[in-house]
């Protein structure tokens, strides 16, 4: 029986490549604001077709999210960053985010008197 060899185009290899670099530009984002923020930790959430969102809480209460084009991205960008990944946003975790007037103003909106949303 005779061995066949698989040749991958240049042209198959490239989303992967792109996903790699985009893999990279993700972590070095991250480990930025884990910096900034004394460490971090994340979630994922999936999106649908737009990808995944990397929702980042700080240990000092700091917030902020990236998004990633797709699922494996995001994983390989937490990865590489080395953040610690939650399965959900909630109880410790959750606990940990800190809000400030210009949050509670856009979440409630004309409601409480805070800036339209308009």
């Amino acid at each position: 029986m005779a061995d066949t060899q698989v040749e991958t185009s240049a042209h198959e290899a490239e989303p992967d490549a792109k996903a790699a670099r985009k893999a990279a530009k993700l972590a070095k984002q991250i480990q930025a604001f884990s910096a900034a923020h004394g460490g971090a930790e994340g979630q994922l959430a999936y999106l649908g077709q737009m990808g995944t969102r990397i929702v980042l809480v700080g240990e000092d209460g700091g917030w902020g999210d990236l998004v990633a084009p797709s699922h494996a991205v995001a994983v390989s960008a937490a990865e590489k960053s080395g953040i610690t990944l939650h399965e959900s946003f909630d109880g410790d975790f959750a606990a940990k985010v800190r809000t400030g007037p210009y949050e509670w103003t856009r979440m409630a909106g004309i409601q409480v008197g805070g800036p339209s949303n308009g």
